[in-house]
C-alpha cells in the first residue's frame, strides 16, 4: 500500500484534510499573528511574502493539508514530508494553529490523527523541531514523541529530532 500524503482524517473536533490553492487566504489569516511565530525559528512566517512562500512549498510537496475545526473554519496546517517506506518512516511537520487554540488538545488531536495516519503505512513518525523553539518540544514531549539521533533522519542542522514508534515495531 502506497502513503497517501493526503488523507482526510476526521477527530475529536477536528478534521485534517488536504491543502488546496484556495485555502491561501483562510491559512494567512492564521498565520498572519506574528506571535504565532515567537518561539520558532523562521519568526517571519507572518509576513505576506514569507507566507506564500511557505504555502507555495505545502501545496507543492504534495503532502500539505489544512486543519479545520468542528465548524468547518480553517485553524492552522501541517504536513506529510521525507515519507521513506523502505526505511520505514515519514515525517509531519510546517505545523501551525491559531493561537486560540493553543493548550485546548487541538495540537495532540491533529498530530494522533496524523501520527497513527503514518503507522498504517510506516513503523516510525519523525518530528524535526527547532532548536530554540520550546513550546513545540514540549508539545512533542507531551504526546509521547522521544528525541531520536538517527543519522537518517537527524539531517537538518539547528532541529531537534522526535519520533513516536508504532507499539508493534
Amino acid at each position: 500500500m502506497t502513503f497517501d500524503r493526503q488523507p482526510t482524517l476526521a477527530g475529536h473536533g477536528v478534521t485534517v484534510r488536504p491543502m488546496r490553492p484556495d485555502d491561501r487566504d483562510a491559512l494567512y489569516a492564521v498565520a498572519s499573528d506574528p506571535l504565532l511565530w515567537a518561539g520558532h525559528p523562521s519568526k517571519d512566517r507572518y509576513q505576506p511574502e514569507v507566507f506564500d512562500a511557505l504555502f507555495a512549498d505545502g501545496l507543492a510537496s504534495g503532502g500539505g493539508v489544512v486543519v479545520e475545526d468542528a465548524d468547518g473554519r480553517v485553524v492552522g496546517s501541517s504536513r506529510f514530508y521525507e515519507v521513506d517506506e523502505d526505511a520505514g518512516h515519514a515525517a509531519i511537520g510546517y505545523t501551525f494553529l491559531a493561537r486560540d487554540l493553543w493548550g485546548t488538545g487541538t495540537n495532540a488531536e491533529v498530530k494522533r490523527l496524523m501520527v497513527d495516519h503514518v503507522h498504517r503505512f510506516v513503523p516510525r513518525a519523525i518530528f524535526h523541531v527547532g532548536s530554540t523553539n520550546l513550546r513545540s518540544q514540549a508539545a512533542m514531549r507531551k504526546i509521547g514523541g522521544v528525541i531520536t539521533h538517527d543519522p537518517a533522519v537527524d539531517t537538518r542542522p539547528d532541529h531537534v529530532v522526535f519520533e513516536i514508534v508504532r507499539q508493534d515495531a
